[in-house]
């Protein structure tokens, strides 16, 4: 279990465990010892956070955990926590460490097992541990920070003031892996071969004899959760695919083409596109955008549901990414950054039950999901799209007219990046139609049109996303060709920022 403390790697850290072949789930950190006790996990990770032990209402955990004989390992807040609740001493620091660092290990037991003794880690703290608890040694330090690990071996709690589960901690990974298997003595072992076998089984049970009505996106999540869906029930699930007016150039007719050729599932279309349109009219927030899709979609698939008889579910690809995002301040200690279509804007009317078997993975182990259940490739590999489609990559009010011009930019982007011989190193990659003129000059013409701005971005998650260094030659190709074919676009300018601070979407 990975208590969440509000740290924005929360979910990476489960990545990492689950690479390593361990399942993990994210749980709030005031998860009390009798709900853990339902679980009975082999071990505990308590992340980071953004918080202070000193200060006022700092979330806490359920002290009784700690006697329970649970492995656990304390990351930056998580080990400063752990000093507090046993009796140890957490100071403000002078000065915060904030980057890389190297540590000397001075005990390579536990889990700096067959380590070397100086590590590269990465530090983010102000607070430190400068006095450890009654029964634990210092295994780690650095200058500015003497006590940046300790243990007690009898207890099998280890704190470790810097954080393993990013890339900048080259040896992050083997850390996790000595606290995992030489600490908690985890077995490992779980693959999506097992996870389609109990998710079937989930399935199977949860549904009953009932049928299910799947929002098919096209994407890569929501066609995973329909083959998903598909291999426990069969056809007493219907994939509805809503073409809502927002999609990319081409793209209604290729998934009308995979899931009746490539993949063949209970499969049909429902032309919503004036629906859509209609009820986004005006509307400029990004938010109410996001809210209204997700509410217009629900009460399409009720329509669609009509003609199923015995529909009682509807299935969706949400992941875990979906609802941490998507989760609000006062439900835990993370913060809400930006609803999702398939969390934040659900009614609270829904005439159905949810069904949302991805709902605890990343997108790379829904990418192998996908290949395990035999979906095509292209599919797997296809951009990912957002829910809301070009209405949150159009800044502004969504009308025909800037979707028209939208379409035919974004086309000329995907043709020249698949031209990109390095295409696949890039997570994501769009345009976004902004509300802004500029002054131009076409011929001998004062022109005054708009501004596209490209957007590229390197990720292992999305959850954290570096602007791609696309070569100069490639976006002169891509600058040129909208400035000339795309009436009305006059500009074209380069997204340079990563996430966090921005996001990867516009809106």
């Amino acid at each position: 279990m990975v208590f969440d403390f509000g740290s924005q790697t929360a979910q990476l850290i489960a990545r990492r465990i689950r690479e390593l072949g361990v399942y993990c789930e994210i749980v709030r950190h005031d998860t009390s010892k009798d709900e853990l006790l339902k679980s009975g996990p082999a071990a505990i990770v308590l992340s980071g956070g953004p918080f202070s032990v000193f200060e006022s209402g700092h979330p806490r955990m359920d002290r009784r955990i700690l006697d329970m004989g649970i492995p656990i390992l304390g990351i930056c807040y998580g080990m400063q926590l752990l000093a507090e609740i046993m009796g140890g001493t957490v100071e403000k620091g002078k000065e915060g460490e904030y980057g890389p660092a190297r540590i000397e290990v001075e005990d390579p037991t536990g889990i700096f097992r067959d380590m070397p003794p100086g590590l590269d880690v990465w530090m983010s703290h102000g607070d430190h541990v400068t006095k450890a608890p009654e029964g634990f040694r210092t295994l780690a330090g650095t200058p500015a920070c003497p006590i940046a690990a300790m243990a007690n071996s009898e207890k099998k709690i280890y704190g470790i003031q810097f954080h393993p589960e990013v890339v900048h901690t080259p040896r992050g990974s083997d850390i996790i892996r000595n606290f995992l298997f030489n600490v908690a003595s985890c077995r490992g072992g779980w693959t999506m071969d097992r996870f389609i076998d109990e998710s079937v089984k989930k399935i199977k049970t949860l549904v009953g004899d009932h049928n299910v009505i799947c929002g098919l996106s096209g994407g890569v999540d929501s066609s995973v959760a329909a083959a998903l869906i598909h291999r426990a029930i069969g056809d007493r699930m219907k994939a509805v695919f809503v073409d809502n007016g927002l999609l990319r150039e081409g793209e209604v007719e290729e998934i009308h083409s995979m899931f009746t050729n490539d993949y063949p599932i209970n499969f049909r279309i429902v032309d919503a596109a004036e629906r859509f349109l209609t009820e986004l009219k005006g509307v400029v927030d990004p938010e109410t955008k996001r809210k209204i899709v997700g509410k217009t979609f629900i009460d399409v698939f009720s329509d669609a549901a009509a003609d199923l008889q015995g529909a009682k579910f509807l299935a969706q690809g949400t992941l875990y990414p979906d609802i941490i995002e998507s989760r609000p301040a006062n439900g835990g200690p993370s913060s809400s950054i930006k609803s999702h279509h398939n969390v934040g804007g659900l009614p609270k009317g829904l005439k159905f039950e949810l069904l949302e078997p991805l709902k605890e993975l990343f997108k790379y182990e829904v990418r192998l999901l996908g290949k395990e259940l035999g979906l095509p490739s292209k599919l797997l590999t296809r951009q990912p799209f957002p829910g809301p489609g070009l209405s949150v990559r159009i800044i502004g009010e969504v009308t025909d007219g800037a979707l028209a011009v939208l379409r035919e930019a974004d086309l000329i982007v995907r043709e020249e990046i698949e031209r990109y011989d390095k295409k696949n190193e890039i997570w994501q990659f769009f345009a976004v139609l902004l509300p802004v003129k500029s002054v131009g000059v076409m011929g001998d013409e004062r022109t005054y049109d708009n501004v596209v701005a490209l957007r590229a971005v390197t990720s292992l998650d999305a959850m954290t996303a570096d602007w791609a260094r696309i070569p100069y030659d490639v976006l002169g190709r891509i600058s040129s060709r909208i400035i000339n074919e795309v009436r009305g676009i006059n500009r074209v300018v380069y997204d340079i920022s990563s996430k966090p601070p921005s996001t990867i979407e516009w809106e």
